[in-house]
């Protein structure tokens, strides 16, 4: 079974909460504090690897959950740092979260952090001062990233087969490479992409042939609609087209229109024309569906004649493809060397409206009788903040002061017993 979409539910780790705790020793009467802190919530890191070609093992496994960190102990010590989790996925894998782009896996090997551990809260011991002897103040660990993740699994190929179905594609892919595609006398043989390397002279190339596409594929007819997003990442196309068909020119142009409605971006790809099954076909027969196929192919794209079955005209149509997607890894590689260098010449960052946006900004906005407070870092804070201790609460009220935002809030008519809401906690602006 070939699966190239997955929902998953990714949890990272929540951070481990802060201890309070004083020393207990022989002869001492009143020990300092000794709690610790907690570790850091465990990653979910996604990891591309060439091992896989399917996103299937999601559809089993539709929650992915990182080890969430320990709390800390007395003696200041720190509680352990949850696990990472660490998820295999093919190269070619997309990752979105609320249908934006977070991760692009191209290469084996390929790392990212997609949900991070929350940090672990502090204990008393963190809080000491010379005003403040014996804290009884900790923090609790925050929660880590948690949202549905959507997986977008696209081939990674250097060459993309498309054509009508039963137009040759699968018996191609199977003579000039290592693969073993079904292969059958009825359309729509093809139910799954296939991928296989066709070695050329002292190279390679990776071939991907994608099941047939039919007119009104692009709208979601016969098989086509669920498999055209594997062609936006092959390098070169090459159509493949029967050369028993009537009218060959129609054929290609189809499908010239089927990619066209489904990406712009694949009307400039580099291509290569083949006419399919010529083994039963005399040379003048030949060249006139292959002059019919001058009339609509754009200027300068190869035209072959070539027959699998019979290995008649394949080497110099591989050699072709490899030409053309050598030319495109070179131009991609140039295309990369520019942007880094254009990076590094802007050495002085642009200032935008986006980017004078600081974790220290907060608004205060009235809500019928209550008081929403918005921010980064005070939202963090409150977070953090264990409602169960007074002098917890009573340090949060410190940091609302010391950051102006109780004046602000008395300013807006709050009263000291006011409902004070941040984030997902509620206070009061003095201690009831």
């Amino acid at each position: 079974m070939f699966i190239d979409t997955a929902k998953v539910f990714v949890q990272a780790g929540k951070g481990g909460d802060g201890v309070v705790s004083f020393r207990h020793e022989i002869y001492v009467d009143k020990g300092g504090p000794d709690g610790g802190d907690g570790g850091a919530g465990g990653d979910v890191i996604f990891e591309a690897t060439e091992n896989l070609n399917t996103l299937l093992d999601f559809r089993y496994k539709p929650e992915l959950k990182a080890q969430p960190g320990a709390n800390g102990s007395k003696r200041n010590m720190r509680g352990r740092s949850g696990k990472d989790l660490i998820v295999k996925v093919p190269i070619g894998t997309l990752v979105k979260k609320s249908g934006q782009v977070i991760a692009d896996f191209t290469k084996n090997g390929q790392r990212q952090i997609i949900a991070k551990g929350g940090d672990g809260g502090f204990g008393n011991a963190h809080f000491k001062s010379s005003t403040r002897q014996t804290p009884k103040i900790s923090e609790l660990g925050e929660f880590g990233d948690t949202f549905e993740a959507e997986l977008e699994l696209k081939l990674l190929a250097d060459v993309g087969l498309v054509g009508f179905p039963n137009a040759g594609k699968s018996t191609f892919l199977s003579v000039v490479t290592n693969a073993k595609p079904e292969i059958a006398d009825y359309q729509f043989t093809t139910l799954t992409p296939n991928l296989g390397v066709a070695d050329v002279d002292d190279g390679s190339i990776l071939i991907a042939d994608i099941p047939g596409l039919i007119e009104g594929a692009s709208e979601g007819k016969g098989l086509g609609d669920a498999f055209l997003r594997h062609i936006e990442r092959t390098g070169v196309l090459l159509h493949l087209i029967d050369a028993y068909q009537d009218d060959v020119a129609e054929h290609y142009q189809t499908i010239r229109n089927e990619l066209a409605a489904y990406s712009q971006s694949l009307m400039s790809r580099p291509e290569v024309v083949a006419l399919t099954k010529v083994d039963g076909l005399d040379k003048e027969l030949i060249d006139m569906q292959i002059d019919a196929l001058r009339t609509v192919v754009p200027s300068g794209t190869a035209i072959f004649a070539i027959s699998s079955q019979a290995h008649t005209g394949l080497l110099e149509l591989l050699r072709e493809l490899r030409r053309k997607v050598a030319y495109e890894r070179q131009m991609a590689a140039e295309e990369t060397d520019d942007a880094t260098t254009n990076d590094d010449d802007q050495s002085i960052p642009v200032l935008t409206l986006d980017n004078q946006q600081h974790d220290d900004d907060w608004s205060v906005s009235k809500d019928q009788d209550d008081y929403r407070v918005v921010g980064a870092k005070i939202e963090k804070f409150a977070r953090r903040t264990n409602f169960e201790q007074f002098q917890a609460v009573n340090r949060l009220r410190d940091i609302m002061k010391k950051t102006g935002i109780t004046h602000e809030l008395i300013r807006q008519g709050a009263q000291g017993d006011s409902i004070i809401k941040i984030g997902d906690s509620e206070l009061t602006l003095v201690e009831q």
